[in-house]
């Protein structure tokens, strides 16, 4: 045994660390963890890469030469009798990538975008979507929310593409260019609360309790950026007491938002009470370097029309939408959506493969 190997065997004795050291470590640790992710982008990328030309080359072959589906078959047995240890090359993942060549067949798009992207994810935009242009949206969103798998499956199946933006606002005419179009894309319509298991007969204040106590869903429905401050926050105006339903701040718009849940149909005056708070906020709340605070209004159901006149006339960033209970998903969307367990375990990481996408 050498004298460094019998040195290490014995206990070391930690002394108080010398001034710096902690920062220093702490700029190690981040560091080696950078070095760790881009290790694992790296890794990823060239296996998308492999599996997009492997699927390029079964492809042309099937096209050129006329090979049939059987192919298949051989070359997955040939490819796991030469690569024992490596994993992907079953009949059925062959012929994802056969897919996902067909699906994507520009290698700069294919180098640039959808290799920042787990194969897994590739695999589950080309089984729930067949238009080019929905696969890019959702591929996009996925890169730049950082989805996971299980996410990014609920969000095509609560159709996230087609409610972005749809909310009725003023945007345009209160808030300047790009905080308005990014203020307009940071919300939607309808808003879907089917994870609080209510029905359209829960009250307004039954709905906010649900909420809050389900915050991790309901930031996940409202989108990148929100962060919950507080439900029924107190406002103190002139001695009289005022309570916000549910307060948050945008990060990215770097300014306050308030929501106000409605239980029935949209009116008018709702949007002077909410007007209101939006100005207590700005005077009370706000920080001189925040932006203006915006302000959603929440109900069952509105005229499109009369929301729009409703807010012609108003100098502050409203927005109106609806939300959705339970009874509004179609019944085979209750079922395939993931459960409230499942979103807990993918925002906290764990995001591995099943079985099934390992064979």
């Amino acid at each position: 045994m050498s004298k460094i190997e019998a040195m290490s065997d014995k206990p070391v004795r930690l002394t108080a660390p010398p001034e710096g050291y902690a920062d220093w470590l702490a700029d190690l640790k981040g560091r080696i963890h950078t070095a760790q992710q881009r290790a694992t982008l790296a890794v990823n990328r060239e296996l998308v890469l492999l599996y997009w030309q492997i699927g390029r080359d079964i492809l042309a072959r099937q096209a050129e030469q006329g090979w049939g589906a059987k192919v298949i078959e051989r070359l997955a047995h040939d490819l796991r009798t030469a690569f024992p240890d490596m994993k992907g090359f079953s009949p059925r993942n062959l012929k994802y990538m056969r897919a996902f060549a067909e699906a994507w067949p520009e290698a700069e798009f294919v180098q640039q975008a959808a290799a920042q992207l787990p194969w897994f994810h590739l695999c589950t935009l080309m089984d729930k979507l067949k238009n080019r242009e929905e696969r890019d949206w959702y591929l996009a969103c996925a890169v730049e929310h950082n989805w996971s798998r299980n996410i990014l499956e609920m969000q095509i199946e609560t159709r996230q593409r087609e409610r972005s933006g749809k909310s009725v606002t003023n945007f345009s005419s209160t808030l300047p260019k790009p905080q308005s179009d990014l203020a307009r894309e940071s919300l939607k319509d309808p808003y879907r609360f089917d994870f609080l298991g209510l029905t359209d007969e829960a009250k307004e204040r039954e709905i906010e309790r649900a909420l809050v106590k389900h915050v991790t869903e309901f930031l996940l429905e409202l989108g990148a950026g929100f962060a919950f401050v507080g439900r029924q926050v107190l406002l103190d105006v002139g001695g009289d007491e005022f309570f916000i339903d549910l307060l948050f701040y945008h990060l990215k718009l770097r300014c306050y938002m308030v929501i106000e849940l409605k239980g029935g149909k949209f009116k008018p005056e709702h949007l002077g009470q909410l007007s209101f708070y939006l100005t207590a906020v700005d005077e009370q709340v706000k920080h001189p370097q925040d932006n203006p605070t915006i302000g959603l209004l929440l109900c069952r159901s509105k005229n499109k029309v009369v929301a729009e006149y409703a807010l012609r006339t108003n100098a502050q960033p409203l927005g109106v939408a609806e939300y959705k209970l339970l009874e509004s998903l179609p019944a085979e969307l209750q079922t395939s959506l993931p459960s409230i367990e499942q979103i807990e375990r993918e925002l906290a990481g764990d995001d591995s493969p099943s079985d099934e996408d390992e064979a």
